[in-house]
């Protein structure tokens, strides 16, 4: 069995792929960070204690207006609502013998990336896993908001944007196997896709903000799935 040592390590090299596209995407919120008045250090913190690109992002909008500290907290709260489903689900991921300690740890560690990479895990996960992925995504998130706060433009578009396909090529590399694993990912994968493009051009659903659509989809496919194709205790173990 593995121990935790080893379950950190081999985190943080599963999480590189995270962090070269952390470091792209949160650049150009670094350049939205200075537009808003933050320097290179308010924004680091941001960075390095709110793990995702909408909320923060909308924080900074709200900061760049001029708005109260209640509005970004509401602002926040919403963009970042669709974490609480994913904490739910990363609770039935962990053995019941997991600390309460670890499981607030979890709570902060997540984001879109760590939770698809971390559910991906055979069996039970061992919270230092994602711990190892967390601490190299966010070295990559946080110094990519300072370098877009301090040389703004500098880099070429295009190098940024290689940089983001690692972001895609790691969602891919979790999908593919379990979806040829398992025929009810497959077709939740499919119905989840020609579902968001749906909710992005259907009058009505269109108007709401990408974070609830997701919550939205997430919610109905998931039931779905679970009421169709219940996964047994057996299989955890």
């Amino acid at each position: 069995m593995a121990s935790g040592k080893s379950w950190f390590f081999r985190g943080i090299r599963n999480g590189v792929p995270i962090m070269l596209g952390y470091l792209a995407v949160s650049f150009a919120l670094g350049i939205t960070a200075r537009n808003a008045g933050l320097n290179w250090l308010q924004a680091g913190l941001a960075s390095l204690l709110n793990n995702a690109s909408a909320g923060e992002y909308a924080g900074f909008k709200v900061i760049a207006e001029r708005s109260g500290l209640w509005e970004a907290a509401l602002m926040t709260l919403i963009a970042n609502a669709r974490y609480l489903l994913m904490s739910c689900a990363f609770s039935q991921k962990l053995s019941p013998e997991t600390p309460l300690s670890r499981r607030l740890g979890l709570g902060f560690t997540v984001t879109d990336e760590i939770f698809g990479v971390s559910m991906a895990v055979d069996g039970f996960l061992d919270p230092m896993y994602t711990f190892g992925l967390f601490v190299i995504a966010t070295s990559g998130w946080t110094s990519g908001t300072i370098l877009g706060v301090l040389v703004g433009n500098v880099l070429p578009a295009r190098l940024i944007s290689a940089l983001s396909v690692g972001l895609f090529g790691m969602f891919l590399a979790v999908i593919v196997p379990k979806a040829r694993e398992n025929r009810t990912v497959l077709l939740l994968v499919i119905l989840s896709m020609a579902a968001s493009w749906g909710c992005s051009v259907l009058p009505g659903v269109r108007t709401l903000s990408s974070g609830m659509r997701v919550i939205l989809l997430t919610v109905v496919l998931s039931a779905g799935a679970a009421l169709l194709r219940p996964v047994k205790e057996e299989q955890h173990e």
